[in-house]
């Protein structure tokens, strides 16, 4: 039996398993991590997915941080990776274990201390962190085996080192890197097949080249890209990934404003969620939690939204299991 798995993702940036029914949903929900709202945060923010509302966790992160990333394996834990505190970037793994949502920090870390990395997950099995920035861009892979929660680095690197990207994974089958800077602004989609581990590029590319945005997956059927930093200005736009021959179109839905390091994460088979954000040129930080209805694809935004304005939050997802 194939498992669908959460992604990630600055991100986070993830999608995961969508519960048919006969099993314990143990109030799932997607995390918010992290982020800066005029200070850098440590609370982690849930929506709990049945009625869409938003509670705090008493647990916090180990460090307060902002530019983190995360992933997920559904039904068991969550991930938030990397980050910075304003002086330093930092490679600690904080583990948010389903459903008491208590913390712990991993013995592994990330390959080196950075900022702006990308995070999604094969659920059941392993998640990725990829990318990022230290003193500058890296294109190194790292994988946490969740079994153990050990840290293993891929022979296959991203085509170019680089940050900022967004990420998203069709679970038991593959993972996606989409955009980012390596010194120029990326529309590439770079694939990371589970089987092996193999790193491939989609010939399907973004809309337009972006960095600062936001992945989440409907695992199974489609993976999403929405929002980011264009060479001019930022985007409202979000482009859908059909996993079944990996094409790309862009929803007429689009999210509520032109805004920047948002974070993405699914409650797979139902609706994705992108949050918080840097909206019209900067300056201006978002609380409003937009969602996407993947029956239709079409947006509405939570009456629910962030304990406070923030960018550079990262999200995961709890979407239960069998």
């Amino acid at each position: 039996m194939s498992r669908f798995g959460s992604r990630t993702r600055v991100s986070t940036y993830i999608s995961a398993w969508m519960p048919t029914g006969d099993e314990t949903s143990n109030s799932v929900g997607g995390y918010f991590g992290g982020g800066y709202d005029g200070a850098n945060v440590s609370g982690i923010d849930k929506i709990t997915f049945s009625a869409d509302t938003k509670s705090t966790l008493s647990a916090t992160l180990t460090s307060a941080l902002h530019f983190l990333t995360a992933m997920a394996n559904s039904g068991t834990a969550g991930y938030f990776g990397g980050g910075y505190d304003g002086n330093s970037n930092f490679s600690h793994i904080d583990k948010i274990t389903f459903p008491a949502d208590t913390k712990s920090i991993l013995s592994a870390t990330l390959t080196s201390v950075r900022r702006f990395p990308v995070g999604m997950a094969n659920s059941g099995v392993a998640g990725y962190f990829g990318g990022g920035w230290d003193s500058g861009n890296l294109s190194n892979i790292d994988k946490i085996t969740f079994s153990a929660d050990t840290k293993s680095i891929l022979s296959a690197t991203l085509t170019s080192a680089r940050h900022g990207m967004g990420g998203m994974a069709n679970s038991g089958t593959a993972g996606y890197f989409g955009g980012g800077y390596d010194g120029s602004i990326l529309s590439a989609i770079e694939k990371i097949t589970f089987s092996a581990d193999t790193k491939s590029t989609l010939s399907a590319t973004l809309t337009s080249a972006r960095y600062y945005l936001a992945g989440m997956a409907n695992s199974g059927t489609a993976g999403y890209f929405g929002g980011g930093e264009l060479s001019a200005g930022y985007t409202s736009g979000i482009d859908k990934i059909i996993f079944s021959a990996e094409t790309k179109h862009t929803l007429s839905a689009t999210l509520s404003g032109a805004r920047r390091m948002t974070a993405g994460m699914a409650n797979s088979g139902t609706a994705g969620y992108f949050g918080g954000g840097d909206e019209s040129g900067g300056g201006q930080l978002i609380s409003g939690i937009d969602k996407i209805t993947f029956s239709a694809d079409t947006k509405s935004t939570l009456s629910a939204t962030l304990t406070s304005a923030r960018y550079g939050t990262a999200a995961m997802a709890d979407s239960g299991v069998l």
